[in-house]
């Protein structure tokens, strides 16, 4: 068998960096619009995966389907079968206070969660699923030398979607958790455990409290030139390694 159970590739085919949005479609539009000589190396499920250069360095953009388990399925086969050093997240997220609009970016310092994949992997203890520092610090640094408004702290990555807690964003919003998404601590952890670094950045598709929506042709293309920003950051991290 070539490559694993859910990715395609040779080895050798996928790149030490990997950037991870949920929708393989917005994987492919984020290839085809940043990187030279894209190729696609996996398409097993229709979960699309790209190759290509950014400033002549190999870099590889996947999708990750969406929620806990199908980004640890990808995540896991990456970092254990591929080698990779480091995935980013560039995913999009629910914002929970008013004062944010649809395209504001949120560093995701570390995610707290309803799932229970953490502590089955932690030995029923509470993990705390945080970010690597360094890429944290170099994108943070890079988008605010190029003038992007982006914020940083905790993320709520939850199992459900469509919450049956009625109470439920009340109780984030008083712990000061800024938004909402379904992967970044299962992410988180995979990486500690593998020893290897992970970082989400988020896109905000829709604002919760005021009810601001952006189309599914907005999410497919969130970003835009913040992917530069996390590429030139992320590929100066894999040098220092």
């Amino acid at each position: 068998m070539i490559g694993t159970p859910h990715i395609g590739a040779s080895k050798g085919q996928i790149a030490d960096t990997v950037l991870m949005p949920g929708d393989p479609l917005r994987a492919k539009a984020l290839a085809e619009n940043y990187l030279d000589d894209v190729e696609l190396v996996t398409s097993v499920r229709n979960m699309f995966g790209f190759t290509g250069t950014f400033k002549g360095e190999s870099v590889s953009i996947m999708g990750s389907g969406m929620g806990m388990p199908s980004i640890s399925i990808y995540a896991h086969e990456l970092f254990d079968y591929y080698g990779v050093s480091q995935i980013i997240r560039v995913g999009t997220c629910g914002a929970l206070f008013a004062d944010m609009q649809v395209g504001d970016l949120i560093l995701a310092s570390a995610a707290s969660t309803d799932s229970a994949m953490n502590r089955e992997r932690f030995g029923d203890w509470d993990f705390s699923a945080s970010a690597d520092f360094e890429l944290l610090r170099k994108v943070h640094e890079e988008a605010l030398k190029k003038g992007l408004k982006i914020r940083t702290g905790n993320v709520f990555s939850s199992d459900w979607f469509y919450h049956p807690d009625e109470t439920f964003i009340e109780k984030v919003q008083k712990m000061g958790i800024l938004a909402l998404d379904m992967e970044s601590a299962a992410l988180y952890a995979l990486a500690h455990q593998h020893d290897k670094r992970a970082l989400t950045i988020l896109s905000v598709s829709d604002v919760i409290p005021t009810g601001e929506q952006a189309s599914h042709e907005t999410r497919q293309n969130a970003f835009g030139a913040a992917i530069e920003v996390v590429l030139d950051a992320a590929l100066e991290t894999g040098t220092d390694a």
